[in-house]
């Protein structure tokens, strides 16, 4: 069972990093302000963050307009990931617990969840509370459908993602986390599967604010 976990996991890294470095290549050199996933994570996209207004884990309403006014970090993950999902959560927390440590306010966390159907709020409180995630400045949203998340995700923060093939429950998506600043523009994409990374999120949060 552990062998079969840790080849999907192998796969669908590939495969993330694969599909992803090429919507990042062409988005860089096109140059149209999208996100360049992939490439240099200080270089600036200021490309908007779509509407939105979604179900948080506290069976509450957050929208686009509601963080407005704060930077925040956002994320695509679902609770039945068996892959890059894990460390990435992990990572999050992490990165909340080095903001609350720098003193750095005015700072919220948004993950959307990919698997709407089944990460209901009550889905979405438990797996939080199993992460140690505290829910005071995440959100973790849902109620919407698949179609919905997907647009968002692919054309709004260029992050690659894809349903699961036939017969599987494992969706496929980009492993990033995206800082956005508070008039709601998309400044950097940064890997969420790597720890060091969060220290850079933390820099650049510092010398922006």
């Amino acid at each position: 069972m552990m062998k079969k976990y840790i080849t999907r996991f192998l796969l669908l890294t590939s495969l993330v990093i694969a599909l992803a470095a090429c919507d990042g290549g062409e988005s860089a050199q096109e140059d149209e302000g999208g996100v360049a996933i992939g490439g240099d994570q200080a270089a600036t996209t200021e490309k908007k963050v779509p509407e939105f207004e979604f179900t948080t884990q506290d069976n509450e309403t957050l929208s686009n307009e509601d963080l407005e006014g704060t930077w925040w970090i956002a994320d695509f993950i679902f609770t039945n990931c068996e892959t890059v999902c894990i460390p990435m959560t992990n990572n999050m927390v992490k990165l909340q617990e080095k903001v609350n440590e720098e003193n750095i306010d005015n700072v919220e966390f948004v993950s959307f969840s990919v698997d709407p159907d089944y990460d209901t709020p009550e889905v979405l409180t438990e797996y939080a509370e199993d992460y140690g995630a505290d829910l005071s400045n995440w959100n973790f949203l849902t109620g919407y459908d698949f179609e919905t998340i997907e647009d968002i995700s692919m054309n709004g923060f260029k992050n690659m993602l894809a349903a699961p093939p036939e017969g599987d429950n494992q969706v496929v998506h980009g492993a990033y986390f995206f800082l956005v600043n508070p008039e709601g523009e998309i400044l950097s994409p940064y890997s969420g599967m790597e720890s060091e990374q969060m220290d850079a999120i933390v820099e650049d949060l510092k010398k922006m604010q």
